[in-house]
């Protein structure tokens, strides 16, 4: 990838900034109860790619927004999807044991202790949002927008559909519906996190982005997929395999590895293409989207 080290820059950055915030805004580990709050920080403190709020980011610095002004959105989004990978590791989901090249928070802790870790990230979540510094019509559309993406018609939903998928008969219909509210929900917000922090966006903008962010998160899944069976277990953090063992759908079980493939490369194109109306200032969401099929974990 051609602009690989700007993007590794960029992460970098983006990274330190949301560890920051949410350094800053989680409880901390002395303060009781301490076995919960060291398991909140034990599962949002760890390696993590950062994706969702390198996208927040990403789109400020397309809008020509400071960063300051996604701040609070981008540890939200964080927030949010570090509760959802404790829930989806717990064995009455996907009953993973690994998670980011480490045990997963309920092995490290227990189950109880993992199910309210996540319980209290989410709530946390809004409380950050409902806290920042934006104006109070921003801070209630990003509310709404982070509810949407993470309740029953969106990530949890998603969930949800997945759970009742495995073992059964799914097309490439039906698979994409699970993960457009699975994982695509949540990176469409992280999008949405930059331009609902800007009231001033004219709408073919708004909807440029939110076109991307539909692509990218679809692509993302597929890729997720792609390495559950070709990656390797100490690369991509986690048990490789795991959904054969699940006998779960994926994009190289309905459509084959190189259509699998291929389907990513061509949503990518697809997002690269809503992104024409922007100027240079839209680079990091365009080297992101090239990140996002080019990744190994």
């Amino acid at each position: 990838m051609q602009d690989a080290p700007r993007l590794k820059t960029f992460l970098a950055d983006c990274q330190a900034r949301v560890a920051t915030t949410l350094e800053r805004v989680l409880p901390a580990a002395e303060q009781p109860p301490t076995r919960l709050h060291q398991a909140m920080r034990y599962a949002v403190l760890g390696a993590g790619k950062r994706v969702r709020p390198t996208l927040a980011y990403a789109s400020a610095q397309a809008l020509d927004l400071a960063p300051e002004r996604v701040d609070a959105g981008a540890a939200a989004v964080e927030l949010i999807h570090a509760y959802s990978l404790i829930h989806d590791d717990l064995p009455a989901m996907d009953d993973d044991d690994l998670r980011r090249g480490r045990p997963s928070c309920h092995k490290a802790f227990d189950e109880a202790t993992a199910i309210l870790a996540g319980d209290a990230l989410q709530t946390l979540a809004f409380g950050v949002l409902a806290q920042d510094d934006a104006a109070a019509p921003a801070r209630l559309r990003m509310v709404a927008a982070l509810a949407r993406a993470a309740g029953s018609i969106g990530m949890a939903g998603g969930q949800a559909l997945d759970l009742e998928s495995e073992g059964g008969q799914l097309d490439l219909v039906m698979l994409e519906n699970i993960h457009i509210h699975k994982t695509g929900a949540l990176i469409r917000a992280s999008v949405q996190m930059a331009s609902l922090a800007c009231p001033e966006l004219e709408p073919a903008k708004a909807e440029a982005l939110d076109h991307y962010a539909k692509c990218i998160g679809l692509a993302f899944q597929i890729q997720d997929d792609l390495l559950d069976v070709e990656g390797d277990t100490d690369v991509i953090g986690k048990q490789s395999g795991a959904d054969a063992v699940h006998d779960k759908a994926t994009y190289p079980s309905l459509m084959g590895i190189a259509a699998a493939r291929e389907a990513a490369n061509n949503l990518v194109s697809d997002a690269l293409a809503s992104l024409d109306r922007f100027d240079v200032g839209a680079d990091p969401l365009r080297w992101i989207a090239r990140y996002i099929v080019d990744r190994d974990r």
